[in-house]
Parts: structure tokens; C-alpha cells; sequence
């Protein structure tokens, strides 16, 4: 139904005070701005201000405007100057309900907000596992039976099918040796590619692979991702269940978890974070088999709600400098010789976290003026 929005009204016009304004406008801000569909409250902050992830600041401002989020396509934002100070107004337009623009594009991180989650391994190792299928099949498909273990359920709850599918580590040593080991993808291609059944084993042989691939730090948790979704039909030992749905063939040695109902909260507000990241690292992509990734692209970081970070951080993310040799300070005509020097760290973008666990987040790249590349450190935003 079409109506007028009254939720962000105190008559026709609401008037909202820029937080810190002469300091935060951009130069090129323009005077007015026409909200259009899919746009998202970080990008339209983004043309006026020098640091789009104050925006919840301009709202707060303003106790009329109750939620920040209800901005709608059609809506006009203009930039006016009241008693010298710049001010942000809102006129609203005609709109139906249901479409407020989002602070961050949703569709880019829907499959991590529904479909993963970061585990300890120790629960994924210990949680009820598909042993076998109806009728002697290989995999489960849709509408067959499946058989789980260890599993203590009554009949007509419903359980989600996981597989795992990375392994966030550290490596190295300890201390600063181990806060710089962070600046590898930890995925092991072997759970995700694997085509027997994942088990114990492989959890226990990840400690003990070849020494090229040692893993000598700790680990921060294990991704597993939501492939299929099962009704308990007779418990037991082994229990039957129905499978409902699935995005994949389910097979022997897949886990099952509990089904979140709600996985996570759709509105975001973006802010610096609580203190200094001590060590913090782009530790992995979403999108496997890329170098580099760029804005609104998903990366893992190596902290998470245990050090202190929620939903809304944002970071500033900063290239590691290249250690090269001092050619002009040496002589000698081996490099090897020549003494290294680390160049400064290079500002390279910002990224907002939208999901956390304990040691792991998620993470959305906002902007950038170069490529967000593994090792990338996270700082204070700037």
C-alpha cells in the first residue's frame, strides 16, 4: 500500500545536525541527493562525508528520527547551512513499506549470514554424523531416508546438514612470530574437495601433515557451511531422517547442527572499533582461488567477538610494506648481502564486519583504492 512515511517526519521536513560537519564534509559534496533504489546508507554517506561510517551519528543527532534505516527510494537529501553549521534535511517521499535501503547490499552477504558459520573443530568432531542412506544409496538426495549417529532427537524436529569447509589457523610461532603468521588463507582444500568421508581422522591428521604444510599456530575455528536440511522420522541409534532439502548430495561423515533461526540481525551501524586491533589480519576470501578481492567482496578476519569486535567495526585495511633490499647503502653485487628495509604499510580501503564468532569474523570491503590482498592488516579507521 502506498502512504506516506511518518516514522521520519516531525511535519514535511526533518532537520539533522552533521556530527563534527566542518571537519567530516566532503569537498565535493553535493547540495542535494535523490536516494534511488539500491543504493545503501554507507554509499549515499559517502557523498557527503570524508568518513562514511559516521553516518549513525547524523541520525542520532535527531531523536525524531527513530530509525536510521528508513530511508526510502525517491527521498531527497539536501545540505543546507543553519546559523553557519552544515545540516542534512530529509524530505521524504511517497514509498511503499518494505523498501528502506539497507546499510550494506544484503544480497552479497546473504550465504554468509545463512548458509556459515564459524565452529570450534572440537564441535564439529563431536557432533551427530550421516553413517548411512535409504536402500543402500551411496549420498542422500531429496525425499529419501537418511541414517545419523549419535544423534538425540524426537521425531519431527528438523536439523541443518553441514560440511566443513575451511580451517582458520594462525601459523608460526608465538607472540609477534605468531601475529604476523597471520597472512595465509587457511582453507584446506581437502575438506572441501575431499570425496570420502570426512571424519575423524582427517581432524586428527591436520596436526601431522608434511612439514611444507605445518601448522605450528593456533587455531581460530573451523567454517562449516549449511548444504541440506533433515527431519527426525524414528530416533535411535542410528536415528531415520527425512531429508527435506539440499544444495548438494549429502554423504557419509556430514555433521548436523542445530538450525538457527536467526542467524543474524539485518540492520548494521557502522563504528570504529572499541580499542586498537592488536594483530588483526585478512586471514581468507569468500571467493575461493582469488588473489585479490575488492569492495563488496567478503574477507575473514582474524579476530572476533572474544577480541572484543561486533557487528558495524569497521576498519581501515593497510597492505603490509615489502621488505627490499637497500641497493644505494650497499656495494656488494649479491643481494643477499644487502641489508632489508620494510617499506610503510599502504592504506588500501575500508571493510565493516556484519557476522562474528568467537575468534573469526566476517567481513564486508566498503571502498578501496587498491586491491584488499590476504595479510592485510585492520586498523583504527582513518
Amino acid at each position: 500500500m502506498i502512504k506516506k512515511s511518518i516514522g521520519l517526519l516531525a511535519g514535511m521536513l526533518v532537520t539533522v545536525a552533521v556530527y563534527a560537519a566542518g571537519a567530516q564534509l566532503r569537498a565535493d559534496h553535493p547540495d542535494s541527493y535523490t536516494v534511488h533504489r539500491g543504493d545503501t546508507l554507507w554509499g549515499i554517506s559517502a557523498r557527503f562525508l570524508s568518513k562514511p561510517w559516521l553516518w549513525p551519528e547524523i541520525w542520532q543527532a535527531n531523536p525524531q528520527v527513530r530509525n536510521p534505516h528508513l530511508i526510502y527510494p525517491g527521498d531527497v537529501l539536501d545540505l543546507s547551512f543553519i546559523n553557519g553549521g552544515p545540516a542534512l534535511r530529509l524530505e521524504p517521499s511517497m514509498h511503499r513499506e518494505g523498501e528502506a535501503i539497507p546499510a550494506v547490499p544484503l544480497d552479497q552477504i546473504k550465504q554468509f549470514l545463512k548458509d556459515s558459520r564459524v565452529v570450534d573443530p572440537d564441535e564439529v568432531k563431536n557432533a551427530p554424523y550421516v553413517m548411512g542412506f535409504e536402500e543402500g544409496d551411496l549420498t542422500g538426495t531429496v525425499g529419501r531416508n537418511v541414517y545419523v549417529r549419535n544423534l538425540d532427537a524426537k521425531p519431527g524436529q528438523r536439523w541443518a546438514i553441514v560440511r566443513p569447509t575451511h580451517v582458520f589457523r594462525t601459523h608460526g610461532g608465538s607472540g609477534a612470530e605468531e601475529s604476523d603468521g597471520m597472512t595465509a588463507n587457511i582453507a584446506d582444500s581437502d575438506v572441501a574437495t575431499i570425496r570420502t568421508p570426512w571424519n575423524e581422522e582427517w581432524a586428527t591428521s591436520v596436526d601431522n601433515v608434511t612439514p611444507d604444510h605445518a601448522f605450528r599456530g593456533k587455531t581460530l575455528g573451523m567454517e562449516v557451511t549449511v548444504i541440506g536440511e533433515a527431519e527426525v522420522l524414528r530416533g535411535g541409534d542410528p536415528s531415520t531422517l527425512l531429508l527435506l532439502n539440499s544444495i548438494v548430495e549429502i554423504r557419509a561423515g556430514d555433521r548436523l547442527m542445530p538450525i538457527d533461526d536467526n542467524p543474524y540481525d539485518p540492520y548494521y551501524y557502522p563504528h570504529p572499533p572499541k580499542s586498537s586491533p592488536d594483530g588483526a589480519r585478512v586471514i581468507a576470501f569468500a571467493q575461493e582461488r582469488m588473489s585479490q578481492v575488492g569492495p563488496y567482496d567478503v574477507v575473514v578476519l582474524s579476530v572476533g567477538s572474544k577480541d572484543g569486535v561486533d557487528n558495524g567495526t569497521t576498519f581501515s585495511l593497510w597492505q603490509p610494506g615489502e621488505q627490499v633490499p637497500d641497493d644505494v647503502a650497499h656495494s656488494s653485487f649479491s643481494r643477499y648481502d644487502h641489508k632489508f628495509v620494510t617499506l610503510p604499510d599502504e592504506y588500501v580501503g575500508h571493510m565493516m564486519i556484519f557476522r562474528t564468532f568467537d575468534h573469526v569474523s566476517y567481513g564486508l570491503v566498503m571502498d578501496g583504492l587498491k586491491p584488499v590482498k590476504v595479510g592485510a592488516r585492520a586498523k583504527m579507521p582513518e
